[in-house]
């Protein structure tokens, strides 16, 4: 199969790319939960003539070729507990869960890949695993989950590839870089116990409101005089709440936040800097903090090899105007688990319909992605696990 073959499936399958995501789109479920889509992908793949086993209850599992070189392409199918606002007349049927994230076009890309490639399954130079994996939304991630019951043995792929949408870029564009992609995340909570007192008598009590005010003063210190400058790193407080009136200080402040950071060993630094300083610094206040670190994903790094491969094939598929420089985000993909196991390769489909000069990002409940995309994403699937078989020696 040569790329200008594989282009053509993708546009002939098309409709039926687009009547998957729809019904997806219209059935969403929330993570570890995704039983009818789960059940949908299964029939499919049955309808194809594709074996496959289950995984992690909702995950699923299938091999088409034959080899010792295996390659393996991922999908989440997981949806948000977002109300969904598109009006689109396939909008979601299932109240408060929403794909405003795109894991209905990722999944619909590849059972089309799925397809394709069963179609020409004699003309493959080794195995292509499938992987459709639930709860990317969710902690502790499908992925992990999904790694730690074996799907990347029996076989043990050598590279693995997935895509995600991008709002931000025209539609059929693919972004891809070597290096970091996403951000490790992990999610902060803090409690600040003080004395309550009157406000007018503040010597009477210990301040909890003033004690976290200096901790958020401190944090952002952490960013610019604890690590190299040249490590990219986000420490934010995103909430705060303590007291209900005026003339009271509260016993207890509690605040909420997020790390993210490329750099695995930073991540660990700045987990002590936080857990060893944070009581030290309220006890100048007279007051006392618990911090409690929920680790997140680790960072996502795409493999260099298999990043220039894929840059190679998308400019043979969308063209070098349409193939992208992708500069990382701080985002957090539970994809990052596979790539710290074995050679991997993220890219992003820019879905922003032409006719727009922007749209409703990710996440959002108005997010109407151009369903065209799908096209070069799917054709995106095939041809870079094709490329990988092709060229083992990467």
């Amino acid at each position: 199969m040569n790329i200008d073959f594989i282009t053509e499936q993708a546009k002939s399958i098309f409709p039926l790319t687009r009547d998957f995501r729809r019904h997806i789109h219209q059935n969403p479920e929330l993570s570890f939960a995704e039983y009818q889509t789960a059940e949908f992908i299964r029939t499919k793949l049955t309808e194809f003539g594709i074996d496959f086993i289950t995984m992690a209850n909702t995950g699923t599992v299938a091999h088409i070729g034959k080899g010792d070189i295996c390659v393996a392409l991922r999908a989440d199918i997981d949806a948000l507990p977002i109300i969904e606002e598109t009006g689109l007349d396939f909008a979601s049927l299932n109240p408060g869960v929403m794909h405003a994230c795109g894991h209905d076009m990722h999944t619909s890309m590849l059972l089309a890949a799925a397809k394709i490639l069963k179609d020409n399954e004699s003309s493959l130079k080794g195995t292509v695993k499938l992987i459709f994996q639930p709860g990317e939304e969710k902690l502790p991630g499908g992925a992990k989950i999904m790694i730690d019951e074996g799907v990347l043995e029996n076989p043990k792929p050598a590279a693995i590839f997935g895509q995600h949408i991008y709002p931000s870029e025209n539609s059929g564009t693919i972004s891809v870089t070597g290096g970091p992609v996403f951000a490790s995340t992990d999610e902060l909570y803090w409690t600040v116990k003080g004395r309550g007192t009157h406000a007018a008598q503040p010597h009477l009590g210990s301040d909890a409101i003033l004690a976290s005010s200096q901790l958020i003063n401190y944090y952002q210190t952490i960013l610019t005089k604890f690590k190299n400058p040249l490590d990219s790193c986000v420490l934010s407080v995103t909430s705060i709440h303590g007291g209900s009136a005026t003339n009271i200080f509260p016993e207890e402040v509690k605040m909420m936040g997020t790390l993210r950071t490329y750099n695995e060993v930073l991540r660990t630094e700045i987990h002590d800097i936080l857990m060893n300083n944070s009581e030290k610094m309220t006890q100048l206040y007279g007051c006392s903090c618990s911090v409690d670190i929920v680790k997140g994903y680790p960072a996502l790094i795409n493999s260099h090899e298999l990043a220039a491969l894929v840059k190679e094939t998308a400019i043979n598929t969308v063209g070098v105007n349409n193939t992208l420089d992708f500069k990382p985000i701080m985002w957090a993909e539970d994809f990052a688990y596979y790539s710290m196991n074995i050679p991997a390769c993220f890219w992003l489909l820019g879905v922003r319909p032409d006719n727009l000069s922007e749209m409703p990002p990710l996440h959002n409940s108005r997010l109407n992605p151009s369903e065209e995309a799908m096209i070069n994403g799917t054709a995106m699937l095939v041809s870079s696990a094709i490329n990988f078989l092709n060229n083992k020696n990467i």
